[in-house]
């Protein structure tokens, strides 16, 4: 769990990945979910709903060390152009970020602070969705093909399969906690943020031949945020 944690957020310290610790990576999203809703919640008493949703975009970048956002800005650069494969694994791989990275970004956090002002604050949503990208993360792992062949962050979890029941039972509890925000809205964003985070995962199977460390940060920003804008419709 430690271990889990420390990968996905910056606490509690740095500590190496194992391929055990992929399997509490639901739990770490449960528990992100869950402080990122209730800080929502109470910013929301103390502020206009617009500065309560900033303050959940900020505190989201803080509790996760700007993993995901970074994740996003390689595989923006490196799946958007028109680039060949090697090239693609090239760029992602470069620190400095281009027009598509930062494109991606603020396009995804302008969305992100758009539609939590459009929603009512509640935990049990981003429980739920922030649950659903950490478990799709951890499903697609061992998987997929991983796409450098020299290996890479996420190589330390190669060998660790996550069970088919510890998924299932993932899932399960997001739709519930969903269904516990508002039916049929919030089954209906669990189902969107895992179609997202899908659509990203083919994108990079097609161009680069599997995924990589960035391709799971931005599938799961992207899963997230096509979350909340199924959520966020007029049901």
């Amino acid at each position: 769990m430690r271990q889990a944690l420390a990968f996905l957020t910056p606490f509690p310290g740095a500590r190496a990945p194992t391929p055990g610790s992929l399997r509490w990576f639901p739990v770490v999203g449960l528990l992100l979910g869950f402080v990122l809703g209730a800080l929502w919640w109470g910013a929301d008493h103390l502020w206009s709903r617009t500065v309560a949703a900033l303050v959940v975009v900020v505190a989201d970048l803080a509790l996760t060390g700007m993993l995901h956002v970074d994740g996003l800005a390689d595989a923006a650069d490196g799946l958007l152009p028109h680039l060949t494969r090697a090239r693609r694994l090239e760029v992602m791989q470069e620190p400095t970020v281009g027009a598509f990275g930062v494109a991606a970004v603020v396009a995804v956090l302008l969305g992100r602070w758009v539609l939590l002002t459009a929603l009512r604050p509640n935990p049990l949503l981003l429980a739920a969705l922030w649950c659903t990208s950490r478990t799709s993360m951890a499903a697609v792992v061992d998987r997929a093909p991983y796409a450098r062949s020299g290996g890479g962050l996420v190589s330390a979890f190669s060998g660790s399969r996550v069970p088919i029941l510890v998924v299932g039972a993932a899932g399960a509890t997001s739709l519930a906690l969903s269904a516990g925000w508002a039916v049929p809205a919030g089954p209906a964003a669990v189902v969107g943020a895992a179609a997202g985070f899908g659509a990203i995962v083919v994108l990079a199977m097609r161009r680069i031949g599997g995924f990589t460390g960035d391709v799971l940060g931005a599938a799961g920003l992207i899963g997230e945020t096509a979350g909340l804008l199924v959520a966020a419709a007029r049901w």
